[in-house]
C-alpha cells in the first residue's frame, strides 16, 4: 500500500489551493474540478475535508466522472493512464486536473467538455 493512500486529503488540498491560486484561479474553480472528478456535491467535499478523509475513503465514496478515462498525461514522471492501481491512477487523476488548472488550460478542456 502507498503511503499517500492513507494519507488525509484535507493535508494536501490546501497545497492544491495555493498551486492554483498562484497561478491566478481560484478555490472555486479547484473545488469545480474536484467535484467533476469525483461527483461530489459542494457540501460532500466540505464534509471529507473537514473529517479528515483519506485518499482511500475520499475516492471509495466517489462516482468518478465516466470522462475521467480521458484525462491522460505525465504527473511525477508517470503516464496517468498507464498506472495499473486503480486508486493510484485516481489521486494522479486528480494530481493532473490540478496541473492543467495551474497552468490555465481553460475550464471546458480540463472537464473533458
Amino acid at each position: 500500500m502507498h503511503r499517500v493512500f492513507t494519507m488525509s486529503v484535507a493535508s494536501v488540498y490546501p497545497h492544491y489551493v495555493t498551486k492554483a491560486e498562484r497561478k491566478g484561479r481560484t478555490q472555486a474553480e479547484l473545488d469545480q474540478v474536484i467535484r467533476w472528478l469525483t461527483g461530489f456535491d459542494q457540501d460532500a467535499l466540505d464534509r471529507h475535508l473537514a473529517s479528515g478523509t483519506t485518499f482511500e475513503d475520499f475516492f471509495a465514496d466517489a462516482r468518478l466522472n465516466p470522462n475521467a478515462s480521458l484525462i491522460t498525461g505525465v504527473v511525477c514522471g508517470v503516464r496517468v493512464e498507464d498506472i495499473d492501481d486503480p486508486l493510484m491512477q485516481q489521486i494522479r487523476y486528480l494530481d493532473k486536473l490540478v496541473d492543467e488548472l495551474a497552468r490555465g488550460k481553460a475550464m471546458e478542456k480540463i472537464l473533458r467538455a
